[in-house]
C-alpha cells in the first residue's frame, strides 16, 4: 500500500585560493544603491573569484548564475540531479566568474574513524575502520541567446581509493553487491564518475521553463535530493538505512530527463538505466534505458520543497537480475535562515520498493535535522525501514524470508575548527543507537552501537 507523505582538501584549498579575492574588494555606495536584488536573482556572496574579472565586468555579470534549469530561479533552488531544495538553502562552494561562463565547485572530504558496533555487543557486523568518504562537484553554466541556459555538471567521488570498493561498514545497511556478495552491514562506496550531464532549458513564457537532461551517468527524476546535497544531512558522513529505498537512482549510466516548470510548480519525466553500478568503479556501464520515473516538485514558498515520485526500475541489483523494483517516494524539506551564519534544516522522507518476484512492499521513514549555530552544529537523524532476510542475506537461515523492522536514531555534534581560503575544517563526533528486532538479537545484539569520529574539510558558507 502506498502511502502518500509526502565530491583532498589542498584541491580544494586551491580552487578556492583565487576566490579569497573578493575579501579585498569595496564596493562603493553607488554601486550597492544601484544593486537591485529579488528572490529570483542571486546575490553576489563571498566566495567569487573576482580576481578572474576584468575591471570593466558590467555589474550584471556578476550576478549571472542562476538555477541550472532556470534563467528565473535561484541557484540556491537547485539540488541534486534536477530536484528541488528550498529557496533559503545556503551554499557552501567557490564561485568562479567568467565572462560567458558562470561555475561553482563544491564537495566534502569526512576523515574519519569509524566504529559499529562499539561495546562488541552482536556477532555480526560490527567492524571498525579508518576511512574517507568524500565526493567533489563541479558545475558551469552559460546563457544562450535571451530565453536559453546550457549547464554541465560533473561529480566525482574518490570513494575507491579512499574507502575501497567493499565500501565502509554501516550497521543493517544493504544495496549492491562485491565479488559475487551482497553487500550487508556495509555502505557502497561511489564511482569515481558520479556524474557527467548536461542540460538545456528554454523559457517558453514568463515564469515557464522546458528543459532536457542527458546523463552519462546521470540522475533521473526520482526520489528527494540525495542525501550528500541535502543541508540537513551535510554534517553526516554516513548514507542513510533507506538509501536504496529513496534515493538512490543518483548515479544511473544512462539518463535522459525531460521537464517542464510553471512558477514553482515542476513536472517531470525520466528515462534511465535499471542496473545499480556495478563493483568495477572506475568505468562506465552499459546503457540500457530500460527503466522510468515521474516527479511532482512543488515550492510553496523559500523555505519549502515537495516532491512526490514514482519509478519503474528493471533488474535493479546484479545479485537479483529478476527482480524488479517499482520505488514510490515522498518528501518535505524545510529550510529558515536565522542569521548570516546560523539556520536550521529539516528533511522527511518517505520511501517504498515493491519487488516483483516476491511481490512484497517494504516501506522506509527519515527525519532528519541540523541544527548550525555560528560554528557549532547539532544534527540528528531518525531512521525507520524494513529489510527481509534475504536482503540481510541470511535466507538459509531464515527460509520463509520473514520482514525485519530496523530503528536507527544518530546524534552528533561538529565544530568549525579553523578557516582558510574560503576552506572549512570541522571536527566533530557522533552515535548510533541500532535498535534491533527480536529475531535478530542474537546476531546484532539488542542495541548495538555506532561511534564516529571525524575531521571534514570543505568549501565555506557563501555569505551574502
Amino acid at each position: 500500500m502506498k502511502a502518500y507523505i509526502v565530491f583532498v582538501a589542498i584541491s580544494l584549498a586551491a580552487m578556492g585560493a583565487s576566490a579569497q579575492h573578493h575579501h579585498d574588494m569595496k564596493m562603493s555606495d553607488t554601486t550597492k544603491k544601484n544593486m537591485r536584488m529579488n528572490s529570483t536573482k542571486p546575490m553576489i556572496m563571498d566566495g567569487m573569484d573576482m580576481g578572474n574579472m576584468k575591471k570593466d565586468t558590467p555589474m550584471h555579470h556578476m550576478m549571472m548564475m542562476t538555477s541550472q534549469f532556470s534563467r528565473d530561479l535561484p541557484m540556491n533552488r537547485d539540488g541534486s540531479g534536477t530536484s528541488w531544495v528550498p529557496d533559503e538553502t545556503p551554499l557552501y562552494a567557490y564561485m568562479i566568474h567568467g565572462k560567458k561562463w558562470m561555475s561553482m565547485v563544491h564537495g566534502s572530504f569526512f576523515a574519519r574513524y569509524n566504529n559499529q558496533d562499539l561495546f562488541n555487543s552482536g556477532k555480526r557486523g560490527g567492524s571498525n575502520r579508518i576511512d574517507v568518504p568524500n565526493w567533489f562537484m563541479f558545475m558551469t553554466q552559460r546563457k544562450v541567446g535571451n530565453n536559453g541556459l546550457f549547464s554541465i555538471n560533473t561529480m566525482f567521488s574518490f570513494d575507491p581509493f579512499l574507502v575501497g570498493n567493499g565500501g565502509y561498514p554501516l550497521l543493517y545497511q544493504t544495496g549492491e553487491s562485491y565479488k559475487g556478495q551482497k553487500l550487508v552491514d556495509k555502505q557502497h562506496p561511489h564511482d569515481l564518475f558520479a556524474e557527467l550531464s548536461v542540460a538545456y532549458t528554454q523559457r517558453v513564457a514568463k515564469d515557464a521553463d522546458l528543459y532536457l537532461s542527458f546523463g552519462y551517468p546521470g540522475e533521473p527524476a526520482l526520489g528527494p535530493p540525495v542525501f550528500m546535497h541535502r543541508l540537513s544531512a551535510i554534517n553526516d558522513p554516513d548514507a542513510p538505512l533507506g538509501h536504496h529505498y529513496q534515493d538512490a537512482t543518483h548515479i544511473t549510466f544512462g539518463v535522459a530527463t525531460l521537464g517542464f516548470r510553471l512558477k514553482n510548480v515542476k513536472l517531470e519525466g525520466s528515462i534511465f538505466t535499471g542496473r545499480e553500478p556495478d563493483e568495477h568503479r572506475y568505468d562506465f556501464d552499459k546503457m540500457r534505458f530500460d527503466s522510468y520515473s515521474a516527479r511532482l516538485s512543488y515550492n510553496p514558498s523559500k523555505k519549502w520543497a515537495l516532491q512526490v515520485s514514482d519509478g519503474w526500475i528493471h533488474s535493479a541489483e546484479e545479485a537479483e537480475p529478476g527482480q524488479n523494483v517499482n520505488r514510490f517516494t515522498a518528501s518535505a524539506i524545510h529550510t529558515k535562515m536565522l542569521n548570516k551564519n546560523s539556520y536550521v534544516a529539516t528533511t522527511l522522507v518517505y520511501g517504498q520498493n515493491h519487488y516483483s518476484d516476491n511481490h512484497k512492499t517494504q516501506p522506509s521513514v527519515l527525519l532528519e535535522n541540523t541544527l548550525q549555530l555560528n560554528k557549532t552544529a547539532v544534527y540528528g537523524r531518525y531512521e525507520f525501514v524494513q529489510k527481509d532476510a534475504e536482503e540481510l542475506d541470511m535466507h538459509d537461515a531464515y527460509p520463509l524470508n520473514p520482514n525485519f523492522n530496523i530503528n536507527a536514531l544518530t546524534l552528533g555534534a561538529n565544530r568549525i575548527l579553523s578557516s582558510f581560503k574560503n576552506t572549512n575544517v570541522t571536527g566533530g563526533v557522533q552515535a548510533t543507537l541500532n535498535v534491533s528486532p527480536s529475531a535478530l538479537k542474537p546476531l546484532y545484539g539488542s542495541a548495538p552501537v555506532g561511534f564516529e569520529v571525524y575531521l571534514r574539510i570543505s568549501p565555506a558558507l557563501m555569505k551574502m
